[in-house]
């Protein structure tokens, strides 16, 4: 099974006729994913790689049941795009844009407070059910169906990931990237509740990095509330205290959100956590008596 999309999800992409939206569409395209919909504002009646375009969201909607929307659009644009399906009730809404400032995010987090929309993002690579449905910018060919749970907050490092799970014959259940940013819409326990109802997930990899206390959270969480076994990597583990290592959220301040606060709470937790991203495959294959 998969958590939050698989082979019938129908996306809607916002910024599909840009250079950028043209490429990643394409991606998603041939990967199998079901891309029903584009939307820019003007270019309603056009068709891109086959797909139509629609000038707003409820109009997307409405001709093709779509119920997945991912956004590619400057980050200038990006709250509109957001604001837009979130009125349209888009069940998950994926926004793979970085730089979007904060007081735009603190009035989107605000108003998606009591609807019934889930936002991914922003600043993350997406996420991916493999064999099934991509909605993202990862590379789909590292990845493999399987029963392993995936969530991060990084982008890259997720394909390393990927990699050295498949490397192990150890498959992914879903694959999310969470982003980076200090504000986001959907956090790491979010995913781990949604890995725990999925009894075909047995085991879940969590990939952190240092900033904030997120990680710590989820721990906390996966031991009050988790059935599955649990890896983990924090990176940023040589980062200097007050600079910024990559996403904006990645900043330790007053000795707080270390890499190594981060790791004692995880394993104080009963989470496995390796030194080396290439250790995970391995250790999850262990694990699953592989």
């Amino acid at each position: 099974m998969s958590i939050w999309i698989d082979k019938n999800s129908r996306i809607l992409v916002q910024g599909m006729t840009g250079k950028y939206g043209q490429y990643h569409t394409r991606m998603m395209l041939e990967y199998g994913s079901n891309i029903v919909a584009g939307v820019t504002p003007g270019k309603g009646g056009e068709e891109v790689l086959g797909v139509p375009v629609f000038d707003r969201v409820e109009e997307a909607i409405a001709q093709t049941g779509a119920n997945v929307s991912i956004i590619l659009v400057p980050a200038r644009f990006a709250e509109s795009a957001i604001f837009e399906s979130a009125l349209a009730e888009v069940p998950l809404v994926v926004c793979i844009t970085e730089h979007i400032p904060i007081q735009d995010m603190l009035r989107i987090m605000a108003y998606l407070k009591d609807r019934p929309v889930r936002l991914l993002g922003p600043n993350c690579p997406g996420l991916i059910t493999p064999g099934e449905c991509k909605v993202g910018i990862m590379p789909g060919p590292v990845h493999i169906p399987g029963p392993v749970g995936v969530v991060s907050r990084s982008g890259t490092l997720t394909y390393e990931v990927a990699k050295s799970l498949t490397n192990a014959n150890c498959g992914q259940s879903t694959v999310v990237g969470i982003g980076g940013d200090p504000i986001h819409g959907t956090n790491f326990i979010d995913v781990l509740s949604a890995f725990e109802e999925d009894p075909e997930t047995k085991l879940i990899v969590m990939l952190g990095e240092i900033g904030g206390d997120d990680e710590e959270k989820a721990g906390e969480w996966l031991k009050a509330n988790s059935s599955k076994p649990a890896i983990a990597f924090i990176a940023g583990q040589t980062a200097p205290t007050g600079k910024r290592m990559g996403h904006a959220g990645a900043v330790i301040r007053g000795g707080k959100g270390t890499a190594a606060s981060k790791i004692e709470s995880l394993r104080d937790n009963g989470v496995q956590v390796v030194r080396k991203i290439a250790d995970i495959g391995p250790l999850a294959a262990k694990i699953l008596g592989k």
